[in-house]
């Protein structure tokens, strides 16, 4: 058991109550208040007393977080969640502490089945699975990338560790049995992204603010998005107005699958429908896109489905993703990106995520309204996939014609998903498209965000575009004249 100087067993109950309710009240609180003799009873009587008596010294901001929640101060005492219940009994001395058990999200279970349950089958369970499935997650220092949680996967760890994809199944992953969890002994409690320990509010969960964390600046700006538009203004101006928050869209009804129609990146997998129309326009293709169309998914995209360039141009991005080989087929790495980590989505996917989103909107707005709003903002991603794909086809002109040479360990040329290692200064601006002008373009125009879809998004993807078709040339024509004086 554990002793403190000064500090008897039985003392420790009461002094313990008094420190935590004082805490709570941010001064010094009387026993005779109704409300703090009860937070004083619950505390005298809970289990692990003990733990309190240790950390109310050591950890005191724990203390107080845990007992101002309502496990720590329920309204009866008997529903008292302890220390114990998350992390077990083995950590007895300040010396194995380490004996103290990390929650996960099977640990908040127990009592949130429904919750956990739709987490698991959402996107942010696969957020650790998806930034391991980016190539240049590979070359990065740990401390930005694993354990540090300083840089990528300080928010990826919302996501659960140990999920590993396959090859047959395509869009099955499997888990490792707790493997990859075991090397972290922090980061594996995911639930604690939004419903911060100890106190575990789900009042801090439901506002926005909450978002800010993650989904803010360089590639993904949605709350600087969301707090210029009208929704964000309106409900900083007055929070009790009903204006819709992140989690009114997003988490509509509290669901923790937190999907949306167009994931991330704006991508959708081409249809078998979609691949083969492109035979009329391009019959020279026509034995690897019937081969390619046979490995896709049939259906029609509610409201905006593929025209022939539009496909086009999404093809020539996944090629400089490496998520289609030279021959239009899909690679092992388009398995691991799109299909598992759910980075585009099919059909039935998009769909239903759509008209799920639609019917939040229809609480406010018209029908007609938000099919014009939607489609308006879908023309936004087949304009800058119109912009983007000229950029890549100059860039993968480089490569064809041996003018840049394909980087040693790499296995696409050009690829995007190598991002700021790219070794060339053209490439280099690719990444910016990829990661920066597209994500703020499409991102803004969905969240109603002028400003960051036109200055932010739209105007320097345009200019970045011009700026490669620029280097090309000069590239081209140093090369040309180093050719005619023998240099190459």
């Amino acid at each position: 058991m554990l002793r403190r100087p000064m500090l008897t067993f039985v003392a420790s109950i009461a002094a313990v109550s008094f420190a935590v309710v004082s805490l709570l009240q941010g001064g010094t609180a009387s026993a005779q208040d109704p409300d703090d003799k009860k937070k004083f009873e619950v505390t005298a009587k809970h289990a692990d007393q003990e733990c309190v008596g240790c950390h109310i010294q050591v950890t005191p901001g724990i203390v107080k977080d845990h007992m101002a929640g309502k496990m720590g101060s329920p309204t009866n005492a008997k529903d008292y969640v302890g220390c114990d219940a998350c992390h077990g009994t083995e950590h007895k001395t300040k010396d194995d502490y380490k004996q103290a058990r990390m929650p996960t999200p099977q640990t908040c279970n127990k009592c949130h089945k429904d919750q956990v349950g739709q987490y698991k089958a959402g996107k942010h369970n696969l957020a650790w699975f998806a930034m391991k499935s980016q190539q240049a997650w590979h070359a990065q220092p740990a401390s930005i990338v694993k354990q540090g949680y300083r840089g990528c996967s300080g928010c990826h760890k919302i996501g659960e560790k140990g999920l590993q994809g396959k090859l047959s199944g395509f869009d099955k992953v499997t888990h490792d049995g707790g493997k990859e969890a075991a090397e972290y002994r922090y980061g594996n409690a995911q639930c604690d992204a939004c419903h911060t320990r100890h106190a575990f509010s789900k009042a801090e969960a439901q506002n926005p603010r909450a978002c800010a964390n993650c989904h803010m600046g360089f590639d993904h700006p949605q709350w600087e998005m969301y707090v210029s538009s009208k929704h964000g203004i309106n409900w900083m101006i007055n929070p009790d107005s009903g204006a819709p928050t992140c989690q009114t869209c997003h988490m509509n009804g509290g669901n923790h699958e937190v999907r949306t129609p167009w994931g991330f990146l704006g991508l959708r997998l081409p249809t078998k429908e979609n691949v083969l129309a492109l035979i009329k326009v391009a019959p020279s293709l026509k034995d690897n896109l019937t081969k390619l169309a046979a490995g896709l998914p049939s259906g029609n995209y509610v409201d905006v489905d593929d025209d022939p360039q539009w496909t086009l141009d999404r093809a020539m991005i996944l090629q400089a993703a490496g998520l289609l080989d030279d021959n239009l087929q899909l690679t092992a790495r388009a398995v691991e990106v799109a299909l598992q980590a759910q980075a585009a989505r099919g059909p039935e996917q998009f769909n239903a995520e759509r008209n799920r989103m639609k019917q939040i909107c229809n609480n406010c707005h018209s029908k007609d309204y938000v099919k014009d709003f939607f489609m308006a903002s879908d023309d936004i991603i087949k304009q800058v996939d119109n912009r983007f794909a000229v950029a890549v086809k100059a860039v993968q002109g480089l490569y064809k014609d041996g003018i840049i040479q394909k980087p040693k360990g790499w296995q696409y040329g050009p690829d995007l998903l190598q991002y700021y290692d790219a070794k060339t200064g053209i490439e280099l601006e690719l990444f910016w498209i990829t990661l920066e002008y597209k994500q703020r373009a499409f991102q803004g125009a969905f969240h109603a965000s002028n400003d960051y879809m036109h200055w932010y998004g739209w105007s320097p993807l345009n200019r970045a575009v011009n700026q490669i078709l620029e280097e090309e040339k000069r590239m081209r024509k140093e090369h040309a004249m180093g050719q005619k004086l023998g240099v190459h």
